[in-house]
């Protein structure tokens, strides 16, 4: 690869724009237990790092640079191999090397990131001052699951970048886009799986701490999950296809409902959640994906509101429509963002870096819509935000 100021800068720039990097890096330091993670661009010459979650003031950020005769890195860039160590100091091939020296690390893990072509951008890696057990078979799946991830989206820009004179409007862009999220939703389910099941069994041990790291681990499992879901929800969607609802006539929609509620109560303790549920009548939708829509109001809610004021969700029948409303009291959403809101990708400004893939409310405007639909919001200081979806579903 070229080592111009011009070349790095384009590479770290394309590494940023995938939205899916902080929250993979952030996930990595959870479940490894490593306060430092960063998707390095690596050649002959340079050490750069593109993308960084550091946790223990390693010091080194975006755009940040280190000898690349003093990392690892290169080694494994030779081999075309991840390298990894759980205890430097006891290592017996590694307790002598000059790189946990030089920066103080006992746990370490480097992974390639080679793009399909067989190009190698870099690697994915992760380190700590303290030993770590990284050479776990299911960590290094994780870990080169998600450098495949990276190296496929990069090689995607860049084909999306040289095929872009030839394309003859906007849709087949996003549907090569489009289509290449499904397939990498797709490849992420076996590591996570593989990392759920640690965490499952992690939860079953009688000891506090690891039960309560299992608990740990299973949620940010979870959340993975759920992004790799609104990612597929999205490709589907884009692809023509629309959001797949299968409708049913449900006589208990309110107990599912409820369950969501309980759900989301479970996982946030300390705030209160008034829900006023009631819907006697049978009404014909899809079960499942409108409890996706209520996970995903309350879960906004529950983040964009105000910490000590209640969450109101009510359910009801007027007349022929099912009527779901969540609402928040807080900082209301700006007027030139409301016509946003139900947007993919988009997230307002005061966002926290590294959250969601500002997809929820996207998903739940594309379900309402499947089902004959259609979501609202309204938003004052006054009032505060309510999301409603109005349904013509009952039977």
């Amino acid at each position: 690869m070229d080592d111009s100021a011009e070349a790095i800068a384009r590479d770290i720039a394309a590494v940023g724009r995938i939205s899916a990097v902080p929250s993979l890096l952030r996930l990595i330091c959870q479940n490894t237990g490593m306060g430092f993670a960063a998707v390095a661009r690596v050649t002959n010459g340079t050490w750069t790092a593109c993308a960084v979650q550091d946790d223990i003031d390693f010091g080194l950020k975006a755009g940040g640079q280190l000898e690349v005769a003093t990392t690892l890195c290169s080694e494994s860039r030779a081999a075309r191999e991840p390298v990894v160590i759980d205890h430097a100091s006891l290592d017996p091939v590694y307790r002598d090397h000059h790189t946990p020296r030089i920066y103080n690390i006992e746990s370490y893990i480097s992974v390639p990131i080679i793009r399909p072509g067989g190009t190698y951008f870099g690697n994915l890696c992760a380190i700590d001052p303290r030993p770590a057990v990284v050479s776990d078979p299911r960590i290094v799946a994780m870990f080169t699951a998600f450098a495949d991830l990276i190296a496929m989206q990069l090689e995607s820009e860049d084909r999306q970048n040289a095929a872009e004179t030839e394309l003859v409007n906007a849709r087949a862009t996003a549907e090569l886009r489009e289509q290449f999220i499904a397939v990498l939703g797709h490849d992420l389910r076996n590591p996570l799986a593989a990392v759920g099941a640690t965490a499952q069994l992690l939860s079953r041990r009688t000891e506090p701490e690891l039960v309560r790291l299992g608990t740990r681990l299973g949620a940010t499992t979870r959340r993975m999950s759920q992004l790799i879901n609104d990612v597929l929800d999205l490709a589907r969607s884009r692809l023509g296809a629309g959001m797949g609802v299968v409708l049913e006539e449900t006589t208990d929609l309110a107990a599912a409902l409820n369950d969501v509620v309980s759900e989301l109560r479970e996982a946030h303790p300390q705030r209160r959640i008034d829900a006023d549920i009631a819907i006697a009548r049978v009404v014909r939708c899809d079960r499942g994906r409108l409890q996706q829509v209520l996970s995903n109001l309350l879960g906004n809610a529950l983040t964009y509101g105000a910490v000590d004021r209640p969450v109101r969700v009510s359910a009801s029948i007027e007349g022929d429509l099912l009527v779901l409303v969540v609402a928040n009291e807080g900082a209301p959403i700006a007027p030139g963002d409301l016509a946003r809101v139900f947007e993919p990708y988009w997230r307002p400004l005061t966002s926290k870096p590294g959250g969601g893939l500002g997809l929820g409310l996207y998903i739940c405007a594309q379900i309402a819509t499947a089902h004959g639909g259609a979501m609202r919001v309204e938003s004052s200081a006054e009032a505060g935000t309510a999301f409603s979806a109005r349904l013509p579903i009952v039977v």
